[in-house]
């Protein structure tokens, strides 16, 4: 794979980082299906809410055979594999809440899964590159991107919510498609002094990431919150910083000591690190720690072009250097969208997290009008955690306020403090 040092004269291009035309960071057409030897894996993947549900999911489990992956040949292959042993392996975990957790994953789940991901070099654990990019289809092959014309391939507990959930998420990687692919041409733009191609193509990030941030909102749309906090959030979470599974997770077979992954995490999006990289934001050191251990959750190639993006000339620099009001305007205005977008998640996590976490704690304390009530089934040691791990409003709010710290113009960071904090 070609690196940004190598052959310096060349334009910096998304080609050696698999990142589509069309799709980005979206895996092309995913597989539906593997093949007819991993069908035992298949069909318990494509009930886990069901055999979850019914209490059965990890007997099935252990009686399943252990399979060799050597039949697993590309990587759409790989990728459908991973995500399928990725759900068997969340249901299994959490099938009895946090009350009943496991201390080790079974021989017949936890070989193949680990090898599966060391040819992918994903850690084995449901990551965003599983649930979100390579987890759907189009009803009508033909039809739109739109949520009506989509279907995920496989799901946890949670019904149409968890759905709701993917789709949504895959759809905000979708709209963030224009910025990504506008990123050379800044890249390019700065290394020749173009002002004119830089300005443009940072008026591209900028509406994209508003159109992330307009997708971002179908979350209130098509998920509910008590079911994603008091069904959902927890199989979502993974064996790093939980206080339900403190010591981690033993792989039988692969390692003798217990194995700690941080669960699904918006932090794990290949886009917001590339934005962040692109236009200098530079997070406080415990946010820095955390975001970059979320690279290691994303497909190597991803990983390996918001490092190579960081390696390139200072845009911001640029733009101080140009001193062309058109390009510091087109500057600040990506910020400014980037800012609200990281604000508006802040708006989603409080509906989706804060709110049935305050709710569950009061239905606690009156326990007996707690029956029936979804949000009160949520784990209480997750109260004020996101899935990832992170303690979350704090880390996001010094995400969000470092973000502001790269806009150039004074009175434009005054604007911008008043609207994120009202």
């Amino acid at each position: 794979m070609a690196s940004a040092e190598t052959e310096r004269g060349a334009p910096f291009s998304l080609d050696s980082y698999y990142v589509s035309e069309e799709l980005g960071f979206v895996l092309p057409d995913p597989l539906e299906n593997l093949p007819p030897y991993y069908q035992p894996w298949m069909e318990i993947a494509l009930h886990v809410p069901e055999l979850v549900d019914s209490h059965d999911l990890r007997s099935h489990i252990n009686k399943m055979p252990l399979l060799s992956t050597e039949f697993l040949q590309n990587h759409r292959e790989l990728r459908l594999a991973h995500l399928v042993l990725s759900m068997v392996t969340m249901g299994y975990v959490w099938q009895e809440g946090e009350n009943d957790t496991v201390e080790m994953l079974p021989r017949n789940l936890a070989v193949p899964y680990w090898e599966v991901s060391q040819r992918l070099g994903l850690p084995s654990i449901l990551t965003h590159a599983d649930a979100a990019l390579a987890n759907w289809r189009k009803k009508d092959p033909e039809g739109p991107f739109e949520l009506e014309n989509l279907e995920v391939l496989v799901r946890l507990p949670g019904g149409d919510s968890v759905k709701g959930f993917f789709l949504v998420t895959l759809l905000v990687e979708l709209a963030g498609v224009p910025a990504i692919r506008s990123i050379p041409a800044v890249i390019n733009g700065v290394r020749c002094g173009d002002t004119e191609a830089v300005t443009k193509a940072l008026e591209n990030i900028g509406q994209s990431i508003q159109d992330m941030n307009d997708a971002l909102k179908l979350m209130h749309v098509y998920v509910d919150p008590s079911v994603f906090y008091g069904v959902m959030r927890i199989f979502l979470s993974g064996w790093k910083d939980n206080p339900c599974m403190p010591k981690g997770l033993i792989y039988e077979g692969v390692q003798t000591e217990p194995v700690e992954f941080s669960g699904g995490s918006a932090a794990q999006s290949s886009l917001l690190h590339c934005f962040d990289e692109l236009l200098g934001v530079k997070h406080e050191e415990k946010s820095r720690a955390f975001l970059t251990r979320m690279r290691n959750y994303m497909p190597p190639a991803h990983r390996k072009l918001i490092q190579d993006i960081s390696l390139q000339p200072s845009l911001r620099g640029f733009v101080q250097q140009q001193a062309n009001e058109g390009l510091s305007k087109a500057f600040d205005d990506c910020v400014s969208k980037l800012l609200a977008l990281r604000s508006y998640h802040i708006n989603v996590v409080t509906r989706f997290i804060t709110v049935p976490a305050a709710k569950a704690r009061q239905l606690r304390k009156n326990s007996h009008e707690s029956d029936g009530e979804i949000v009160s089934r949520a784990p209480t040691s997750l109260e004020e955690r996101g899935t990832g791990g992170s303690g979350i409003m704090t880390f996001l709010k010094t995400v969000r306020d470092t973000t502001k710290d790269v806009l150039l113009h004074e009175a434009r960071k005054e604007t911008v403090h008043e609207n994120c904090h009202q």
